[in-house]
C-alpha cells in the first residue's frame, strides 16, 4: 500500500493520511444531509436522495484513491444542485428527470473530451495569476461558509445583504470558542487539530442540548428504486433545454478546474510552471462521477473543496480519499451517528482552511494590472455572488478581453480564447430567474 500511493515520495504515513481522511470526511458530511434536503424542493424523495448521494461519493472519492492517487473527495456539487432544484424545476417548470439528463449528458460530453485531451490542454493555457486567484478565491468563499455555519452572519437589508449575527447566541460562542480553540492546537502544531476542534465543539453543543444524540447506531440506507436510472432524455434533447445544459456543462467544467488547481496548490502538487502533472486524471474521475451521479438520481458531482481541511492535516496521496471512501461506505449503515456533527462545530474548520488558502494572493504581480484586474474579479466574485463558476468564467473573458485589447494578445494563449468564448455562453444560455 506505501508503495502504490508512493508515501516515501510525498514523505507522508499511514497515520498522516489517516487523520486527513478523516478530517475530509467530517468536514464535508453535511452533504449526507443537506444534499437531499435541497434536491427535495425539486419532488426527489430524500431517503433515495441520501443513498444516492453517499453512493456517489464513495464511486467517485474510491475512483479518485485508487486511479487518481489525488487526497480529494468527490460528491455531489453544493450549487449545482440548488440550480437543479430551484431554477430548473421550481422556476423553469421541468421535472426532475429531466433534470438528470441535463447532467447525464453533460458527464458524457466531459469524459468524451477529457478522454480526448481537450480539458488537458485547456487547463494548461490558463496563465498563472488566475491560477492562483482560484485558490484565493476559493479560500475566501470556504470562509464564507464557515462564518454562514457558524451564524456569524446573517442575512441583512437590500443595499447591505449581510451583517453581523446576534453574537449572545450560545450556539455563536461555542463555536467561536471551538475556532479559538482549533486555532490554537494549529498554532502549536498538535497532529489533528482541525478534527479535534470538531469534536471538542460537536461534544458541547450535544451537552448543551444544540445538537442531537443519534437516535440510534446502525440503520440500513433507503432504497434507491425510485430513482434509479430515472432520467428523461427526451425531454431534455430539446431546443429550449439547451440553456440548460450548457449552464450546467459551463458550471462543472469551471468548478472542477478552479477546485483542483486550488487544492493542487495548497497541497504543493503543482509543477514548475503551475501545472498538476496528470491532470487528466482527476478530471476524467470528475466526468465519470457525474454520469454515475445522474444514473443514481442525484446531480453534479466533483472534487470537493472541503478535502482543504484534510490537506492541512497532511493528506498528499490518494490513500486520504481511500479513508474518505470508506468512511462514506460506513455513512450507509451508520448515518444516525456520523450525520450529528452541527454546522457550528464544522463552520470554524472551513474558515481555518480558508486563512490557508488566500497565501496564493501573495504571488499575484500587483504591478501589472492586464493580471492583477481579471484575478482580483475572479476572487471577488466568486465570493460576492457566492458561485464558484460566476468568477472563475468572468476572469477567463476579462483576462482574454484586457490583453487583446491593450496590445497584448499575443500573451494570450489560443486555449484561453476557446475558454472566453465558452465562458461566455454561459452568460448568454444562463437562465436568469
Amino acid at each position: 500500500m506505501q508503495s502504490f500511493f508512493n508515501f516515501q515520495a510525498h514523505r507522508t504515513s499511514y497515520r498522516q493520511e489517516t487523520l486527513a481522511g478523516i478530517t475530509t470526511f467530517f468536514t464535508l458530511s453535511y452533504i449526507i444531509i443537506v444534499n437531499p434536503a435541497i434536491l427535495a424542493a425539486a419532488g426527489i424523495p430524500k431517503g433515495a436522495s441520501m443513498t444516492a448521494t453517499i453512493l456517489t461519493a464513495i464511486f467517485g472519492t474510491f475512483l479518485m484513491a485508487v486511479y487518481a492517487k489525488r487526497p480529494f473527495a468527490v460528491a455531489p456539487y453544493m450549487g449545482e444542485n440548488a440550480f437543479i432544484a430551484y431554477t430548473v424545476v421550481q422556476t423553469m417548470g421541468y421535472s426532475w428527470q429531466t433534470a438528470m439528463a441535463a447532467i447525464f449528458i453533460s458527464g458524457v460530453l466531459f469524459t468524451l473530451i477529457t478522454l480526448g485531451g481537450l480539458r488537458q490542454w485547456l487547463a494548461k493555457s490558463i496563465p498563472r495569476s488566475l491560477k492562483h486567484s482560484f485558490s484565493a478565491g476559493i479560500g475566501l468563499f470556504l470562509a464564507f461558509l464557515g462564518l454562514n455555519d457558524m451564524g456569524i452572519v446573517a442575512l441583512g437589508v437590500p443595499g447591505a445583504p449581510v451583517k453581523l449575527a446576534n453574537l449572545a447566541k450560545p450556539e455563536i460562542l461555542i463555536s467561536l470558542g471551538g475556532l479559538l480553540f482549533t486555532a490554537m492546537l494549529l498554532v502549536q502544531r498538535v497532529p489533528g487539530a482541525i478534527l479535534a476542534g470538531m469534536a471538542s465543539t460537536t461534544a458541547i453543543c450535544i451537552m448543551f442540548g444544540l445538537a442531537p444524540l443519534p437516535v440510534s447506531v446502525f440503520s440500513l440506507p433507503p432504497s434507491i428504486a425510485p430513482i434509479f436510472m430515472n432520467i428523461d432524455m427526451k425531454g431534455a434533447l430539446t431546443w429550449g433545454f439547451a440553456g440548460v445544459i450548457v449552464s450546467t456543462l459551463v458550471m462543472d467544467f469551471v468548478d472542477t478546474m478552479g477546485t483542483l488547481f486550488g487544492l493542487s496548490s495548497r497541497a504543493d502538487l503543482l509543477d514548475a510552471d503551475d501545472n498538476l502533472p496528470e491532470i487528466e486524471k482527476p478530471m476524467l474521475v470528475d466526468a465519470l462521477s457525474t454520469v454515475a451521479a445522474s444514473l443514481l438520481g442525484t446531480t453534479t458531482a466533483g472534487v470537493y473543496i472541503e478535502s482543504a481541511a484534510g490537506i492541512e492535516q497532511g493528506g498528499k496521496t490518494g490513500f486520504t480519499a481511500l479513508v474518505v471512501a470508506l468512511l462514506f461506505f460506513l455513512a450507509l449503515f451508520f448515518s444516525p451517528i456520523l450525520t450529528i456533527v452541527p454546522p457550528f462545530a464544522y463552520g470554524p474548520a472551513l474558515v481555518l482552511v480558508g486563512m490557508f488558502m488566500i497565501q496564493s494572493i501573495t504571488k499575484l504581480d500587483f504591478n501589472d494590472y492586464s493580471e492583477l484586474l481579471p484575478a482580483f474579479l475572479t476572487i471577488t466574485l466568486i465570493i460576492f455572488t457566492y458561485n464558484i463558476g460566476v468568477g472563475i468564467t468572468a476572469g477567463f473573458i476579462t483576462y482574454t478581453v484586457i490583453k487583446t485589447f491593450t496590445g497584448r494578445i499575443r500573451e494570450v494563449h489560443p486555449g484561453m480564447w476557446i475558454l472566453a468564448l465558452f465562458s461566455l455562453t454561459f452568460y448568454l444560455f444562463y437562465p436568469y430567474h
